[in-house]
């Protein structure tokens, strides 16, 4: 190993990246596994600061702006983002449970029309009409499934983004490990 590849700016800003970003996403994914509940009322803060902030923001624009239904409009949006920002820290594991419901209802509608759609192609896929036909009916009965338990399906979705954030993380700081050193 060469000490111009190891003492190379460069190559030292990009593995402390990927060492960075894989920590952190080693330990996001570990909080995930270990206090899937905390790390989710955590997740709906975080997104709560932002509805506040972008408040914020919309009564500035509205404020200074010249007149109007614009300056209406951004007033009116701006009290409810602070609103909905505060009723969620108020409520922070109920906003956490209704947005777990949202999403795994969200998602089983989107498998069941990704079913019919695919339905609605088997007749061009001579080859792969089975696969398709198989796919179709497989995405239609988790979609139904997740349809009646939408709160369960966001959690082990949940689950499985905090496993894939641990794998990949670990993934990452093994390349930084391994990142500019000779062949």
């Amino acid at each position: 190993m060469s000490s111009s590849s190891t003492t190379n700016p460069a190559i030292t800003a990009v593995r402390t990246a990927l060492g960075v970003s894989g920590a952190l996403s080693l330990v996001i994914g570990l909080l995930i596994l270990i206090w899937p509940g905390r790390t989710a009322e955590v997740a709906v803060g975080i997104i709560a600061v932002y509805v506040i902030i972008a408040g914020l923001v919309n009564l500035g624009i509205g404020v200074f702006w010249r007149s109007g239904w614009a300056r209406i409009g951004h007033l009116v949006l701006g009290v409810l983002f602070i609103v909905a920002g505060v009723f969620s820290f108020a409520n922070l594991s109920a906003t956490t449970a209704w947005l777990g419901v949202f999403i795994g209802t969200l998602v089983g509608i989107l498998w069941i029309v990704e079913g019919v759609v695919s339905l609605t192609t088997a007749g061009h896929a001579s080859k792969a009409r089975a696969w398709t036909i198989f796919f179709a009916i497989v995405s239609i009965v988790a979609g139904v499934i997740l349809l009646f338990s939408p709160l369960l399906g966001a959690v082990t979705l949940f689950l499985l983004i905090g496993i894939s954030l641990i794998v990949l993380g670990v993934f990452q700081i093994v390349r930084a490990i391994q990142f500019g050193r000779a062949v």
